[in-house]
């Protein structure tokens, strides 16, 4: 039985963008041409931008990172209104030099972790390659490269466990050295997103973590009109490393766009201090669902659960960049779309990840507020997540990105209507 006949579009049009999504540089070439048939229009970041109330626009940066915006055709006192998502996952990625031979029977691939992921979820299942490829072209006497984005559509490669009998502490925990296997080519497991449960309220597939925040976030931008404001879609690669590359979180790329968006409108430095401080942003990565066989790995009280809501994350230790304030304003905003909202923290004796809004608002400080879908089995090859969740984050995304924002007489920023 097909049970994606039985969930919404938008838990289908998901699916759809996470089986086409294999590596960070195919989920980016899949937003482009979502914003390209929108009406959007590609500024390249080597060349001027001329904009124009009204317009619609993004950028890209090495493939793997991307930026939308909308400027209102009304302008006053306007802000930034922002999302931000990530678009790269855990994974193994391919050596330069991949190929091994074994006693002249198998081929393997050298391959090193990216990212922290569950290296047992990998085993045992049909996988492929995908990702870019540079290639040398000859033109009128002249070298030059041209960039192609690879994705084998077959079953390739596996990695198989060794035998209980060779291994009798399979069971009893198991290191994996992550050199099991060996350009910017990725494996990604070829197991198609699943629609299962009781009532079909779950969704299981690779890169949940974080493209159901991409998508969902991208679902609130393209539906949320708003002549005020200007509305920001940001997309980067490398949170599962650390961000800091000249295209994740870290880099200039967030600044850089906005500054020129100002710069463009034919504002100045002054303006752009005074838009970044009426602006917001919602920092979309998921977050960890109780599971069901370890309910003691999180905190007693501020605990999630799959399909009841978006997840507002904090933590005292500004691991996440949640306040009373940024949490007010979201909250009103989820009350008026009439989303449900939980919330998260951390076990106290537990040490928690980051995400992007704290390793963002280091180059450009704005109010933030933290927040994702909950799932299981994070940074498996294949994970969890609840079906209603998604929609939820889209109705929150489309009533944020037409919300009114404005500052009081201190500053302090306020939702309006």
């Amino acid at each position: 039985m097909d049970n994606t006949k039985q969930v919404s579009a938008s838990v289908r049009g998901l699916m759809d963008f996470l089986q086409n999504s294999p590596t960070a540089f195919h989920a980016v070439d899949q937003v482009r041409r979502i914003l390209l048939a929108q009406g959007f229009r590609e500024l390249p970041e080597s060349q001027r931008w001329i904009l124009l109330p009204g317009g619609k626009y993004f950028t890209t940066r090495n493939g793997s990172s991307l930026i939308a915006f909308r400027v209102g055709a009304r302008l006053r006192e306007p802000g930034f209104l922002i999302t931000a998502s990530h678009s790269d996952s855990p994974c193994f990625k391919l050596k330069q030099n991949a190929e091994l031979r074994v006693r002249d029977r198998y081929v393997q691939l050298n391959t090193e972790g990216y990212g922290g992921m569950i290296c047992s979820s990998w085993m045992d299942r049909p996988l492929s390659l995908a990702g870019r490829v540079l290639l040398r072209k000859v033109e009128d006497g002249r070298q030059t490269h041209e960039s192609r984005l690879v994705c084998f559509d077959r079953d390739l490669l596996l990695i198989p466990n060794l035998a209980i009998h060779m291994n009798r502490k399979v069971n009893e925990g198991f290191a994996f050295n992550k050199q099991i296997l060996a350009m910017d080519l990725y494996l990604y497991n070829r197991m198609a997103p699943t629609v299962w449960g009781a009532q079909n309220e779950f969704l299981s597939a690779g890169r949940l973590d974080d493209l159901e925040c991409a998508y969902g976030t991208l679902q609130g931008f393209l539906a949320g009109e708003n002549d005020r404001h200007i509305q920001v879609y940001s997309l980067f690669d490398n949170e599962e490393v650390g961000s800091g590359t000249k295209q994740g979180a870290a880099s200039t790329l967030l600044k850089d766009v906005l500054y020129r968006v100002v710069r463009g409108l034919g504002l100045d430095d002054e303006d752009f201090r005074c838009m970044t401080a009426r602006s917001f942003m919602l920092s979309c990565d998921n977050a960890h669902a109780v599971h069901p066989n370890h309910p003691e790995k999180t905190d007693a009280n501020n605990c999630t659960y799959m399909n009841e809501g978006i997840v507002v994350k904090s933590h005292a230790g500004q691991k996440y960049t949640s306040d009373a304030r940024s949490i007010a304003l979201f909250r009103a905003i989820c009350e008026h779309a009439q989303v449900p909202v939980q919330f998260f923290s951390n076990r106290s004796d537990e040490a928690g990840g980051s995400t992007l809004g704290n390793i963002a608002m280091a180059q450009v400080s704005m109010n933030t507020v933290d927040l994702g879908l909950a799932q299981l089995a994070m940074h498996s090859a294949y994970e969890t997540a609840g079906v209603r969740d998604l929609e939820y984050l889209e109705r929150a995304c489309a009533a944020f990105y037409g919300a009114g924002l404005s500052t009081d007489e201190r500053g302090d920023l306020r939702l309006e209507g």
